[in-house]
């Protein structure tokens, strides 16, 4: 290409609010490329980028120790595949303080509001260890139903990707090249934006952890289903990049001809701190039940 990878993306702002780079300028150079659109693409290949936003870099509000170098693979994979990558998806994580899993929802007999990463359980309900301020009955009900149904525990977490701040904005290198990719390749970015419901935590981005209304992206599942190649990244491997990869194959359990197109990009990824050994697990039992492909961006593999 005409445009160099370091006019697009300065290394040395990944994670930074600040972005040195002139979107506008890159976005015309984009355009003066002279490739292909991607509609005219024989093998048709997305890549999907979960939760690459300020707040999940390593040091943002819930910061993802490597996130940062994550990014500078993935923006390097993305320019050196440019011309073979359709489309890009990303998932946007967005938030506001009153939600089931924030500390302000939640107080103790004191009166006292759970440190983040604080686990709540059902028994802590019951026994008055914790107390909802929000609707009490449907928080306990959630908590039930998240232990019974989904097998997990609430986890409190620390305020992250508030909707309209800096923190839920993707982070500005990785958007850089999204956005520069979308021009080249005449190629509308698709943002998935989960994270709203007040009452469900929503790891992955096809549906919540738990709702009464049954809510499920179809709408994308069946457009992921139609490409050849499905490419995943993001933030963090142990959560929202897990859960959104467990989410994808439960749906599409009975075709395998769907699931042997997902490409996990491991090494454009990082678990938080704790989780690493449980996320590696999960991984290897994905790629020996549903034959998805762990592989490195180097390798290769368009």
């Amino acid at each position: 290409m005409k445009t160099t990878y370091m006019e697009i993306v300065n290394g040395n702002y990944i994670g930074s609010v600040e972005n040195p780079v002139d979107l506008n300028e890159i976005l015309k150079k984009a355009d003066k490329e002279g490739l292909e659109p991607s509609l005219k693409d024989k093998e048709r290949v997305l890549f999907l980028g979960i939760d690459v936003q300020q707040d999940f870099m390593d040091h943002g509000a819930l910061g993802v120790a490597g996130a940062q170098k994550d990014v500078e693979r993935m923006t390097r994979f993305i320019y050196d595949n440019i011309e073979k990558i359709s489309n890009i998806a990303v998932s946007m994580d967005t938030h506001t303080p009153h939600q089931i899993f924030h500390p302000c929802w939640w107080i103790d007999e004191n009166g006292e509001h759970p440190a983040p990463y604080t686990v709540i359980t059902l028994k802590d309900l019951d026994e008055g260890r914790w107390r909802a301020v929000i609707n009490p009955q449907a928080s306990r009900e959630y908590v039930k139903h998240l232990e019974q149904d989904a097998k997990k525990a609430l986890c409190i977490w620390t305020y992250h990707c508030m909707q309209g701040t800096t923190g839920a904005a993707l982070e500005n290198q990785c958007a850089n090249m999204i956005y520069f990719h979308s021009v080249a390749r005449k190629a509308v970015v698709q943002r998935l934006v989960k994270g709203q419901d007040p009452m469900s935590e929503m790891y992955g981005i096809i549906r919540p952890e738990y709702d009464t209304k049954g809510y499920m992206n179809l709408e994308f599942l069946n457009k992921l289903g139609r490409f050849d190649k499905v490419l995943i990244a993001g933030e963090a491997k142990s959560h929202c990049v897990l859960e959104s990869i467990k989410q994808i194959l439960e749906y599409y359990e009975t075709r395998p001809e769907v699931t042997e197109k997902v490409y996990v990009l491991e090494d454009c990824m990082s678990s938080i701190s704790g989780y690493e050994d449980m996320a590696n697990q999960m991984f290897e039992d994905f790629r020996k039940r549903y034959r998805i492909h762990l592989v490195k961006s180097t390798d290769g593999i368009l």
